[in-house]
């Protein structure tokens, strides 16, 4: 047991120095390339941050594990925009710039209702099919995707964003060598840290006696969510608010047309028991993003702390769902990592 907290305590710390490494990488990439901070939130921090979800999903995927796959990718949105944004906005309130308001967040919706809509087949065609997300579905997504990429470079020289930068523009920038060495150990200690910390608070979690259950919708859920929440809390506190958001509603982008997309294609997926009740608090959460950017165009900490509180109420709901059914482990975002502490003997 004694390991076990010494692995737990060294994943959080891991965690927190990648974080906090991948945040001065990321801004030193932006001012090299002279883009904003917001296109490096969107694409190389999103990406690298979504990495835990892209494995999960794609080799859920492989193995036939639909649900899995699915539940990941609408967990992982709702906790991003609900847990990551407002505990980041408790940290620092978190100044949104005009082009995300009228484009990134707008972009992400899309996204939301993207999946959404490939997710009812049963309703939209009047209950003669299973709700199923084909290869044609996937190959949408991922053309979809292309224009979020294609759009996002088109905008990366635009002077209109980078308002939120000049400042950072007056201090020396950082060479190539540090900035490739930052962003790279810093994704990697943030996938291993969090791995590292899943599996020993898993141990610990089981071996207290506490139900899988759980264990799979807090300890889980929130462990291998700590890239983004790690990177996105960091990233606030240095005074980073574009790479903060960009980097939630990049990972949403990400994990819908990217991650979806590619999941599908490989293999043709059934919704299974993700709820439509499921799919909608994913797309309340950033349609609630996205009406409390509008106010002063900044989430104010009274805003973040409304984003978490619906967030602990929706875990609350979960975990007295999965009491009544009596089911060893209902998750709505990181099954697989739970699969993987037990030896996927209850998957």
């Amino acid at each position: 047991m004694f390991l076990t907290v010494v692995l737990l305590l060294v994943g959080i710390a891991l965690v927190l120095l990648s974080a906090d490494k991948l945040t001065d990488g990321a801004t030193g990439l932006a001012r090299r390339f002279n883009v904003t901070e917001m296109v490096i939130g969107l694409t190389v921090v999103a990406f690298g941050t979504s990495l835990p979800e892209f494995v999960t999903s794609f080799m859920s995927a492989l193995k036939g594990s639909s649900e899995i796959s699915i539940g990941n990718i609408v967990g992982s949105n709702t906790f991003n925009v609900l847990m990551i944004v407002g505990c980041s906005a408790l940290v620092s309130p978190i100044v949104i710039s005009k082009s995300t308001i009228h484009k990134d967040i707008p972009f992400a919706i899309l996204a939301t209702l993207s999946l959404i809509v490939v997710s009812l087949d049963a309703v939209l065609d009047g209950g003669q099919f299973e709700n199923l997300i084909s290869r044609t579905d996937g190959l949408m997504l991922l053309g979809l995707f292309a224009v979020f990429m294609f759009y996002t470079f088109s905008i990366a020289r635009n002077k209109d964003g980078a308002g939120e930068q000049p400042q950072a523009l007056q201090i020396a920038p950082m060479s190539y060598g540090r900035i490739f060495l930052y962003v790279i150990l810093g994704l990697a200690g943030l996938v291993f840290g969090g791995n590292l910390f899943v599996d020993a608070a898993t141990e610990i979690a089981l071996s207290m006696g506490v139900s899988e259950t759980v264990v799979g919708l807090t300890l889980v859920a929130a462990g291998t969510s700590l890239p983004e929440l790690a990177t996105s809390i960091v990233a606030a506190r240095k005074g980073s608010s574009a790479i903060a958001i960009g980097n939630v509603v990049g990972s949403n982008i990400f994990n819908i047309f990217f991650v979806m997309g590619f999941c599908a294609t490989v293999s043709p997926m059934p919704v299974g028991s993700i709820s439509y009740f499921d799919l909608g608090l994913m797309l309340l959460s950033i349609l609630i993003l996205w009406c409390f950017s509008y106010t002063k165009r900044t989430i104010e900490r009274w805003e973040g702390g409304v984003m978490v509180a619906v967030y602990l109420v929706y875990l609350a709901y979960l975990i007295h769902q999965a009491k009544r059914k009596e089911e060893p482990f209902v998750s709505l975002k990181k099954r697989s990592y739970l699969c993987i502490a037990i030896e996927e003997n209850t998957c």
